[in-house]
């Protein structure tokens, strides 16, 4: 919680500040960063009844892992860039409390943020983001006691990030960032909502990228 706190206040300052302080220096232009980022979800849920039994809040968890990610940045100025998050379709497993394994499912979750770059004196540069996610989820394969589970199709939230690159040349430089992202879904029984499940995911993120 207290990580989410920090980075909602510092994206809501630079959402805050006027495009007037963004240097009309000449930008990088593109930059695509090749990274291994780990997804940690939080695994909150409202508490439900099922098969007779009352489930906990939180009962239902998704399996943390680590995923590639593909990340393509335009700089409209030395410090002002869009950047769009990719990756392939994830798979994940799904448990639920006192029960087990319940499946799995797969999802897309591309994010296009907005990235402030801040100015300093050395090859560190910390940066702040604030965007959208857009997470498609698909090939929903859960059950519990024979009954089939369902999750909504999609889910559209907030993406909040912090990070900071170190550049080794003009060309090239690694990165580290984190990532909080709003994704929840409704957990539904043949057309009935039994719970709320927010995954609400962690990105910690760590790689190398290449500007031209």
């Amino acid at each position: 919680m207290k990580k989410l706190i920090s980075l909602v206040l510092m994206t809501g300052c630079l959402m805050a500040w006027p495009a007037s302080i963004a240097e009309a220096a000449e930008p990088k232009t593109w930059e695509v960063k090749v990274r291994a980022a780990y997804l940690e979800t939080v695994d909150e849920s409202d508490a439900f009844s099922a098969l007779g039994i009352d489930f906990s809040a939180d009962a239902i968890s998704v399996e943390d892992k680590w995923i590639p990610e593909i990340d393509v940045t335009y700089a409209f100025t030395e410090n002002v860039l869009a950047e769009l998050v990719l990756t392939i379709p994830q798979k994940h497993d799904v448990y639920l409390e006192g029960v087990g394994k319940l499946g799995s499912l797969e999802h897309l979750p591309p994010t296009l943020s907005l990235v402030y770059e801040f100015n300093n004196e050395s090859a560190f540069t910390p940066y702040l983001s604030g965007g959208l996610n857009f997470t498609w989820i698909t090939n929903k394969k859960l059950s519990v006691a024979g009954v089939v589970l369902d999750l909504e199709d999609y889910s559209l939230g907030l993406a909040l990030g912090a990070g900071l690159r170190y550049d080794i040349d003009e060309k090239w430089d690694i990165d580290a960032s984190l990532k909080w992202i709003d994704l929840e879904s409704d957990v539904t029984a043949g057309g009935a909502k039994l719970t709320n499940a927010q995954l609400n995911p962690y990105l910690f993120s760590f790689g190398a990228s290449y500007r031209f």
